[in-house]
């Protein structure tokens, strides 16, 4: 069950990372990376099934890319549409 806090918390995160990668557009890092590096650490540290679920829904929608490293790390970046959008 989706809750409203938690659909704002998904927003918040979403946000974070769109925000983080409009400002680093070349960036591309694994969810550990993210959550540890783009994201503020305090609030996230303990979110990270949240993430996992926006940045699942976000290559969904074809905002982001994964690509899958030789190890089976997972690594995102922006989807192409994004990348040639003109920035927010």
């Amino acid at each position: 069950m989706t809750t409203t806090a938690s659909v704002g918390d998904d927003r918040e995160v979403e946000s974070a990372v769109l925000a983080y990668l409009d400002r680093h557009p070349g960036a591309s890092d694994t969810l550990d990376g993210i959550a540890e590096w783009w994201l503020p650490r305090q609030r996230y540290v303990t979110a990270r099934h949240r993430i996992e679920g926006v940045l699942a829904r976000l290559v969904a929608d074809g905002v982001l890319q994964r690509r899958r490293l030789a190890d089976g790390t997972a690594l995102y970046a922006l989807g192409p549409a994004r990348r040639d959008a003109p920035p927010a």
